[in-house]
């Protein structure tokens, strides 16, 4: 038992600090948080992907993706042009007079909200690199590496749960435009910072 609680508590605490720094990922279930537009299931298709994903990597994925490079690059590239285009809609209603009209829109379908967000989580590589590789390389090399597993996927069950609840009962006290501007100008920062983050590496072997 004492093992089983280390193993646990060791994977948790080493997928805690992955997830919870602030991404693309982090920034999108925060603003559909305060927006309170589908956010349960946002934060229910996050917790499913990051357990997939660490399932993946911990039983071999990791592996066969590092040894597939183009399958990174184009990913990478998808993620970049997805990102540029997400993050210049979020300052386009920050800096627009007519931005705060669109944040008074009618809410947007489930389906278009749950597409978004697997492509803002899928085309990220950061994602695969550090739930599928890193995360999965430790489980791998771990004496329960099941168990290890279980408890990094439950780091991210536990911090998306926070991150969409909370921001979403916060939502009450943050209605002020200058507040949503704010908001937009964050997340249209992340997203142009992971962009950036992701194509550097490239653009610096040409």
């Amino acid at each position: 038992m004492p093992s089983l609680l280390y193993s646990y508590f060791h994977g948790l605490i080493a997928a805690a600090g992955l997830i919870m720094a602030i991404g693309a990922q982090n920034a999108f279930v925060l603003a559909q948080g305060l927006r309170r537009e589908h956010h349960i299931s946002v934060a229910l298709i996050c917790m499913s992907c990051d357990a997939a994903l660490i399932l993946a990597g911990t039983f071999g994925l990791s592996a066969l993706l590092q040894a597939h490079p183009l399958a990174m690059e184009i990913t990478r590239w998808g993620g970049v042009l997805f990102l540029l285009l997400y993050a210049s809609q979020a300052l386009w209603r920050a800096l627009s007079p007519r931005g705060l009209e669109a944040m008074r829109a009618p809410a947007r379908s489930r389906r278009a909200v749950l597409l978004t967000t697997l492509a803002v989580t899928l085309l990220n590589p950061h994602v695969y690199l550090d739930t599928m590789v890193l995360i999965g390389s430790l489980a791998a090399q771990h004496s329960l590496p099941l168990v290890f597993a279980l408890g990094a996927a439950s780091a991210s069950i536990l911090w998306f749960t926070l991150l969409a609840v909370g921001s979403a009962r916060l939502a009450p006290v943050l209605q002020r435009p200058l507040t949503w501007r704010l908001i937009d100008l964050l997340v249209a920062g992340m997203m142009f910072t992971v962009a950036w983050s992701l194509a550097k590496p490239a653009l610096q072997t040409l």
